[in-house]
């Protein structure tokens, strides 16, 4: 099975009624783990396995000799549990877009860089998110205020806002840990829009986007970690009269 098509894995082991509660839960648990360190072994992300559990003994259900025996060494057992992904539905228009997002991803500007144009990426490369949650620390506040005065202040502006992680193998996206989702990226381009839209900026104006780490940047890894802005459309803005 290709790995890309697994969303997770759970691994529970188990062991006969023989011997204390005590060791067979420890025995159960070491079942899972060696399990699980083949898998990681052979090449399986270690973040694609949710559950490595003991599950101590099973009881029996036969009394008789033959029947318990039999029964006793099918449950000194692992049982595996693979989760698929959904087949990924993409519709032309986001074809067309991740193909520009693609051939863009590493050319960006600043809004200082005006004119802005349909078509410009910014980077906001010094908004930062805790690791493996989707809110920024206190320190990069400064820079997010900053932003959403700017976008506050050019309503012409029509933009998404979309977000990226690194470090997950075949293009899958994060774990939030906050709610144990793996939609880390998109979660943190929510936290960008529910931010600006907080600060005056209109809601109708944005969209956000999680793009998981299908866009890596082919620099260093955590560079791939970000949140871009990407402007969809520029309003003509009429003159001021005199």
């Amino acid at each position: 099975m290709p790995l890309d098509k697994i969303e997770d894995i759970s691994i529970y082991g188990y062991c006969d009624d023989r011997g204390t509660d005590a060791y067979n839960n420890w025995l159960s648990q070491e079942r899972a783990n060696t399990i699980k360190q083949k898998f990681v072994d052979r090449g399986i992300a270690d973040s694609i396995i949710k559950n490595s559990d003991g599950k101590g003994e099973l009881l029996l259900t036969r009394l008789d000799d033959v029947g318990s025996e039999v029964q006793r060494t099918l449950n000194r057992k692992v049982e595996i549990i693979v989760s698929l992904l959904e087949p990924r539905v993409v519709p032309k228009e986001a074809i067309a877009e991740e193909k520009e997002l693609e051939e863009t991803k590493d050319r960006y500007k600043t809004f200082e860089d005006e004119p802005i144009v349909k078509g410009d990426r910014i980077l906001l490369k010094n908004i930062l998110f805790k690791t493996n949650y989707s809110y920024i620390h206190g320190k990069s506040r400064k820079d997010l205020n900053k932003l959403a005065k700017y976008l506050a202040a050019h309503p012409e502006i029509i933009f998404k806002i979309q977000g990226h992680v690194c470090c997950v193998d075949h293009g899958r996206d994060g774990i939030n840990l906050k709610t144990g989702k793996r939609n880390l990226s998109e979660a943190r381009a929510k936290f960008i829009y529910d931010y600006l839209a907080d600060h005056g900026v209109a809601k109708k104006r944005m969209r956000y986007q999680g793009f998981g780490s299908r866009f890596p940047l082919g620099g260093d890894p955590k560079d791939d970690k970000r949140v871009e802005i990407l402007v969809t459309y520029v309003k003509k803005v009429k003159p001021k009269k005199k």
